[in-house]
């Protein structure tokens, strides 16, 4: 369980608190690329760690993040005209480029020196994997983009897609870590055979985050582990095939937005892929029309069937496997009460989770460069592999770390 004081902690990301700055110096995901497709093209409204913002692309093709508010009156920005290499705020028509330069002040008499002092709050932006990402934090401490794996691959090899969750972030990033879950509420299984609950549970520091380990005895003397990796300060690389990957971005402190990732790093994904995909995953490609709302939602009860519940044919009743994930997450509340929990030997990795966070924020508050800044890192990759029974799976991890990037492990 967590104290009530580092719940709020790990929990709140609005501009001034501690994880809110932490997140700030990392690269945000915004926007996927066709939302704002072509050069004056209409803006978008974005919320990002309690900010109302807004993105667009100016006329030679450049995307851009700025505050809502119009620094005059504040009224919004999204009813702005993007022409001509900024967005004019149709109220008094004060113009702003995507560095947030006021460009033109036509309400204000000839002469007048206010122009150059007025700015409308701006984020640089980078474009990598069908996304446009932001960086948030302190101009002078902007990091280099992350080598994810998955925003290096060309288009036609990945597939990602992203809904809103209506709880806070950690709900959804612990919940993506809690692997003892797969068995029950995705598969239903493990009331009528154990075997496929893990029972082996490891987890190895990095400089980036962590490697968390599930392990299970497929046959005797041997365990097969399934090898995932948390990347700071909400990514997750998962052991699957093809490989896939999470984001859990604050909306605000009770909205998350999730992107979800499949991805071959070295060929297209096919079409019957996909379309079992999306019949399988369910939520991530039925969101009502024009939003980033889920079909199946907290206001529906996700439409819960319970007689397919009571017959069997559905441990949950509720249709795919986000839907399950986001019906049970934000069935803890806007924001998990930590401080009643009790948590079990299946919980090593949501620990770990919370472990990390912790040290990095006090380790942030000392001045210290927070974990995963350096690009490289990111090269890491989740993997499964048998090793014999006994056999260490910290060394394994901490060896095919140093062979395939150099040394990433956390002494």
């Amino acid at each position: 369980m967590l104290s009530h004081e580092d719940n709020e902690l790990l929990t709140r990301t609005n501009v001034g608190t501690p994880m809110g700055d932490l997140m700030r110096r990392y690269w945000i995901p915004v926007v996927f690329t066709d939302q704002i497709a072509k050069p004056d093209c209409p803006p978008v409204r974005v919320q990002l760690l309690g900010e109302k913002l807004v993105a667009f692309r100016d006329t030679k093709g450049r995307p851009g993040l700025i505050d809502e508010r119009c620094p005059h009156r504040t009224a919004s920005m999204f009813f702005g005209r993007n022409e001509e290499c900024g967005l004019r705020c149709v109220y008094h028509g004060w113009k702003f480029d995507i560095h947030g330069e006021c460009v033109d002040l036509p309400s204000e008499p000839e002469g007048s020196n206010l122009q150059r002092k007025v700015r409308i709050k701006a984020y640089p932006c980078h474009e990598q994997g069908g996304l446009v990402w932001a960086y948030m934090g302190p101009a002078e401490l902007k990091p280099e983009f992350p080598e994810l794996e998955w925003t290096m691959v060309p288009d036609s090899h990945r597939y990602v897609t992203r809904r809103i969750q209506e709880c806070n972030w950690l709900q959804g990033l612990e919940g993506g870590f809690d692997t003892s879950h797969l068995a029950f509420l995705h598969r239903g299984t493990a009331g009528t055979n154990r075997r496929v609950v893990p029972s082996q549970y490891a987890v190895v520091p990095t400089e980036f985050g962590f490697m968390a380990g599930t392990g299970r005895v497929q046959k005797e003397g041997e365990v097969n582990w399934a090898s995932n990796l948390m990347c700071m300060p909400f990514h997750k690389v998962f052991a699957t095939s093809p490989e896939a990957a999470h984001m859990w971005v604050p909306i605000d402190d009770e909205n998350t937005m999730l992107y979800s990732v499949d991805y071959w790093p070295d060929r297209p994904l096919s079409e019957e892929y996909l379309e079992r995909t999306i019949t399988h995953h369910g939520i991530h490609t039925e969101n009502l029309p024009g939003t980033d709302i889920p079909i199946h939602n907290k206001s529906n009860d996700y439409n819960i069937d319970r007689d397919l519940q009571a017959s069997g044919e559905s441990y949950t009743g509720m249709e795919g496997l986000g839907v399950q994930d986001a019906g049970i997450q934000e069935s803890m509340g806007p924001i998990a009460d930590r401080s009643i929990e009790h948590l079990g030997v299946s919980d090593t990795a949501i620990i770990q989770i919370r472990k990390l966070l912790l040290q990095s924020l006090k380790d942030f508050a000392d001045g210290k460069t927070p974990p995963g800044l350096d690009p490289v890192s990111y090269r890491a990759r989740s993997t499964r592999f048998d090793l014999p029974e006994g056999a260490s799976f910290e060394e394994a991890i901490k060896e095919q770390l140093k062979r395939d990037y150099g040394s990433v492990a956390a002494e």
